[in-house]
C-alpha cells in the first residue's frame, strides 16, 4: 500500500462543515428553540491514499451518511456584557456506509481485507455548546463554543463509525449584515477545533480550521436564494501511535442554498436546503453534501 495517507480519523472531523451559512450570527429572541438537520453527504478517496478509521488503514475508499442531527437551543433573557446567551445540545444519529478494495490493520502488520462494506445505524456523540450574540444595526455577532462528549456507540474495529469517540472542542467567531430594506445578507464564520486523542485506536486528529461564508438575497419575507461555501484546513498534523505520520488535511466546497419561511396554525417555521461540491481535497475525503434544516420556536420569553 501506498505511504500516502488521508490526516483526520475517519475522514471527518465532529464540526460539521457547512453547518453554518446565512444568518450565521442572528441570535433568536430569548426563548427555547427546536431546530432538526438531515444531513447527508456522498464521498470518497481515489487511488492508493490511505484513510485511518477505526485503528486501521483503508485504502480505495467512498462512502455515504445519512445523519439525522437534533438540537435544542435555549436563549437567556438576561443581558450578558451587552449580548444574549445561548446554550444547547445536539444528538446525532443515523446510518453510514464505508467500503474499502483494502484494508490493512495498523495494529498487526500483514492482516490484510479485499473488498470490506460496513454499514451501521446508530446514535453518535452529543455535542453541547454555548454562544454569546449581540447586534447593532444591520450587524450581528456571535462567539461560541462546542464540545464532543464521547459517550456515543463506537464501534470498536469498524471502518464505518458516527461516534468519533474522543473528546473535542470548537471556538468559533461569526458576523452577519443583514440589510432589511434590501434583503441581502452577507455571513461568515470562523474556527478552530481541537482534538482529544481516541484511546482505542490511539490516534489523535490535528487541530482543524474552518471557514463558511453566505450571500443571500430575500426575495420575500417568505423566500431567500443565495450562495454558500466553506473552506477546511488542518493546522497541525495527526499524531498519536496509531497515526501514520503527521499528514495535515484541506478541502475547499461551494454551493447553493434556499430558505423558506411559513406558518402551521400561527407556528412560524423556518426551512433550509443546502447543497456544496467540495473541490481542491488534499489528504482528506472529497464529496457532495446536503443539508435540510427545520427551525420551530418551542416557547418565546416575553
Amino acid at each position: 500500500m501506498s505511504s500516502a495517507v488521508s490526516a483526520a480519523e475517519g475522514g471527518a472531523g465532529f464540526y460539521l462543515l457547512g453547518s453554518k451559512g446565512a444568518g450565521a450570527a442572528i441570535t433568536p429572541p430569548p426563548g427555547v428553540f427546536f431546530q432538526n438537520d438531515i444531513y447527508y453527504y456522498s464521498g470518497k478517496i481515489g487511488g492508493s491514499k490511505q484513510l485511518p478509521t477505526g485503528g486501521k488503514l483503508a485504502a480505495g475508499v467512498n462512502g455515504a451518511a445519512l445523519i439525522n442531527l437534533s438540537s435544542v437551543i435555549w436563549v437567556l433573557p438576561e443581558e450578558i456584557a451587552g449580548g444574549h446567551l445561548g446554550i444547547g445540545a445536539t444528538i446525532p444519529f443515523g446510518w453510514k456506509r464505508t467500503k474499502a478494495d483494502l484494508v490493512l490493520s495498523a495494529s498487526r502488520f500483514g492482516d490484510v481485507s479485499g473488498n470490506v462494506k460496513d454499514d451501521i445505524f446508530t446514535i453518535g456523540d452529543p455535542v453541547v455548546s454555548g454562544f454569546l450574540g449581540w447586534q447593532k444595526g444591520n450587524f450581528h455577532y456571535q462567539l461560541g463554543t462546542m464540545v464532543n462528549v464521547p459517550i456515543g456507540n463506537y464501534q470498536e474495529g469498524e471502518i464505518s463509525n458516527i461516534a468519533f469517540h474522543h473528546w473535542g472542542a470548537d471556538v468559533f467567531a461569526a458576523t452577519t449584515w443583514l440589510d432589511p430594506n434590501i434583503g441581502l445578507d452577507l455571513s461568515a464564520a470562523v474556527g478552530v477545533t481541537f482534538n482529544a486523542e481516541n484511546p482505542v485506536t490511539n490516534y489523535k486528529t490535528g487541530n482543524e480550521f474552518h471557514f463558511e461564508w453566505a450571500a443571500v438575497q430575500h426575495i420575500n419575507e417568505k423566500f431567500d436564494i443565495g450562495l454558500i461555501g466553506y473552506y477546511y484546513q488542518q493546522l497541525s498534523g495527526d499524531s498519536g501511535e496509531g497515526a501514520a505520520g503527521p499528514f495535515k488535511g484541506r478541502v475547499a466546497s461551494v454551493g447553493a442554498t434556499i430558505g423558506w419561511n411559513f406558518e402551521v396554525n400561527k407556528l412560524p417555521v423556518s426551512t433550509r436546503i443546502k447543497y456544496f461540491h467540495e473541490f481542491a481535497a488534499e489528504n482528506r475525503v472529497e464529496g457532495d453534501a446536503v443539508f435540510l434544516t427545520v427551525s420551530v420556536p418551542l416557547s418565546i420569553t416575553k
